[in-house]
């Protein structure tokens, strides 16, 4: 270790040349050596140190200092985008007078075949505006008189966008062919897209796990769900888990550009998938069901299903219950719940059980519910009755009694 470390101080004291020190230039080329070389079109993370008029310096940390065009940072204003201390990407485009010289991207002025031709080599962004919709893509401009072409399967657009509402915007593009001098140019957005997505992937995927609350944005409506962007990641919102009760239409509950608050279901990092749940991030209604639906309670619904065995009824705030077939039809038997009932129909039910674990409720017509209890109130009476004295009067005595009762009370 000794004899290590005595060679590497021995690296960095200058050699006798013959004139007793090492020259500049040798010094400066054993620096650069040292800091590793640059390829044209490497990307590097730099901090701005000066701005000049026309200039922007960089502080490339171990790999030196650079210098990037002023007018890359302007915005359409012309007004200066970045300040003294702050970071930003640039590519390696040459060096030259011990100089390292920049680029954020080519294009942001006029441009010429030989810079385009740079950074397709290099893969070097360029900027382009979306001049019109052509068969099979888009004419994109750079430069302001360079004309490219851009597929729509490269375009990095989801399906549903509609491809005018992008005409006129300026983007980013990587050049994936370059032929005929420049007069053939192809270009992909998509590349760009796949890279930040990835980019940003790789630095969720030090901090989500399945189970956390997360914010998103939803990108699209499908009949099967929606999709919902959470800083860089999209998953699938499944229509299962939108809400506790039945989703019929997506579109009911969400709307595109929809900011929610979802539950990460689960994550795949090896085949990209990802799955989020609405509904866990909202209260369970389940959890308080033999509170607010007891036994024997009569509740207003609607008929949301119907099904061979049954009915499916919705009481609202994400609880429904089954109406049995054998519970349907007043009695007489019938094949199919539809003879009795049909969906989207008004009903009034009773609740005849409650089973909080398995999230169901048994459920009956209100109407047939209260001729049953009207008859078993009646058959009570009549047993009560029969084991009293006799000396009371007769069964039927006692029934006019009780009827004659019964109609003075509703006077």
């Amino acid at each position: 270790m000794v004899a290590e470390r005595d060679d590497m101080e021995n690296d960095d004291q200058p050699t006798d040349d013959g004139q007793g020190e090492e020259s500049f230039e040798a010094l400066l080329e054993k620096s650069l050596k040292k800091q590793g070389r640059l390829d044209p079109g490497q990307m590097v993370e730099a901090v701005i140190v000066k701005i000049t008029a026309e200039w922007i310096f960089l502080d490339l940390g171990g790999k030196g200092e650079g210098y990037l065009d002023r007018k890359e940072l302007l915005d359409a204003a012309g007004a200066l985008t970045v300040k003294e201390g702050d970071s930003v990407r640039a590519y390696f485009l040459s060096a030259g007078n011990n100089e390292l010289h920049f680029t954020t991207k080519i294009g942001s002025g006029p441009a010429g075949h030989g810079q385009l031709e740079d950074a397709w080599r290099s893969g070097i962004p360029v900027e382009g505006t979306i001049a019109k919709e052509v068969k099979g893509g888009f004419e994109i401009r750079i430069g302001g008189n360079v004309r490219a072409f851009c597929p729509f399967s490269q375009t990095g657009m989801r399906r549903e966008e509609n491809p005018t509402n992008a005409v006129g915007r300026s983007l980013s593009f990587k050049i994936i062919e370059y032929g005929e001098g420049g007069r053939n140019i192809v270009l992909s957005r998509r590349a760009i897209v796949e890279a930040e997505q990835q980019e940003k992937r790789d630095s969720l995927k030090e901090t989500l796990t399945e189970g956390m609350k997360v914010k998103g944005t939803v990108t699209s409506l499908q009949k099967f769900g929606a999709f919902v962007d959470i800083g860089g990641l999209e998953g699938l919102l499944p229509v299962s888990e939108i809400a506790w009760s039945r989703t019929e239409k997506v579109s009911d509950v969400l709307a595109k550009g929809q900011e929610v608050e979802v539950i990460i279901k689960r994550i795949d990092w090896q085949q990209g998938r990802f799955s989020f749940s609405l509904k866990d991030a909202l209260p369970d209604p389940w959890e308080h069901v033999a509170r607010d639906y007891p036994p024997g309670s009569y509740h207003s619904g609607k008929v949301v299903r119907l099904m061979a065995f049954g009915a499916f009824v919705d009481l609202g705030a994400g609880v429904d219950g089954l109406i049995h077939i054998s519970k349907l039809g007043a009695g007489k038997r019938i094949s199919h719940p539809r003879e009795a009932l049909k969906e989207g129909q008004a009903v009034e039910v009773k609740i005849e059980a409650v089973d909080g674990a398995s999230k169901k409720l048994s459920l009956s017509l209100a109407e047939a519910g209260r001729e049953e209890e009207e008859a078993a109130a009646t058959l009570q009476e009549y047993r009560k009755q029969a084991a009293a004295p006799r000396n009371m009067g007769t069964l039927g005595e006692i029934l006019k009694a009780k009827l004659d009762d019964g109609g003075k009370s509703k006077e």
